[in-house]
């Protein structure tokens, strides 16, 4: 969704789509799924709402901080992923896991616990993101009692 942004820019996008979204502006369909996602987590707002204070901020999971854009991110990666059942399956997990918790955002946070652990491991080896490393979480994530 972001690809080929740097971090203030791909904030930026977060930043005007709350604004429009407080003006009371018709969104485009990218800023209707970030307010949507936003909605969800009203702890967020302030950080929209300030963005010259949070633009730039760093924030270092190390101290217990979580950033709200990469979570926010990882929601709508989420959603679109479940959109088009890509990696193929994931609409499958995701079925098996509403199954078992409450709601739709309970369940995304246990799936962005897969979609981390992927991007991590991505990371660590400096190769490109593994759908079967996420959907191998996933599965182990739906045979859990």
């Amino acid at each position: 969704m972001f690809t080929g942004q740097d971090r203030g820019q791909t904030r930026e996008v977060f930043f005007c789509a709350w604004r429009a979204h407080r003006q009371g502006r018709p969104l485009e369909d990218v800023e209707k799924l970030i307010v949507q996602v936003a909605l969800r987590h009203p702890e967020y707002h302030p950080i929209l709402e300030q963005s010259e204070t949070t633009r730039e901020r760093d924030y270092f999971p190390e101290s217990g901080e979580t950033n709200p854009f990469m979570h926010l991110g990882m929601h709508i990666a989420i959603e679109e992923q479940l959109s088009i059942d890509q990696p193929p399956g994931i609409r499958g997990y995701y079925q098996k896991l509403l199954s078992r918790y409450p709601d739709e955002h309970t369940v995304q946070h246990h799936m962005m616990e897969c979609l981390g652990e992927m991007l991590w491991q991505a990371n660590r080896q400096a190769a490109a993101p593994s759908d079967t490393v996420y959907l191998d979480c996933l599965r182990r994530l739906t045979e859990k009692r």
